[in-house]
């Protein structure tokens, strides 16, 4: 799949799980991360959490390895105040995904708590 939002910020936060999709059907495990804010810290939903980009990296890695690949769900508004923002997703099994974004000093937005939850295709 080709991701024409490869190397460019999300400047709302509702592009950043069509970001996050697009990126991992690419293979772009970098792309996946730099969504994240440095300390970032995901719930991956069986007892593990993980803080910080490298972490990131790997378990992503992980996934994109694995061939596996995300499915779409439907975005729900994201719920905006000041420079947070609360993006989330229902996952075609019914589950629904929570994420918080902070807006950066550019204008763009990065998410710093995910409680991951994932379909696939």
């Amino acid at each position: 799949m080709n991701d024409p939002s490869a190397g460019k910020p999300a400047y709302d936060p509702q592009q950043l799980e069509p970001m996050l999709i697009a990126r991992q059907h690419a293979g772009d495990v970098d792309g996946m991360v730099a969504l994240f804010e440095a300390d970032a810290v995901i719930d991956c939903g069986d007892g593990r959490f993980l803080r910080g980009r490298e972490a990131i990296r790997d378990y992503y890695a992980e996934i994109v390895t694995s061939g596996r690949k995300f499915a779409v769900g439907e975005q729900r508004p994201a719920l905006v105040c000041g420079d947070l923002a609360l993006t989330s997703t229902r996952l075609p099994d019914g589950d629904v995904t929570s994420e918080v974004a902070r807006r950066q000093a550019d204008g763009s937005w990065l998410w710093v708590i995910d409680r991951y939850s994932v379909a696939w295709d």
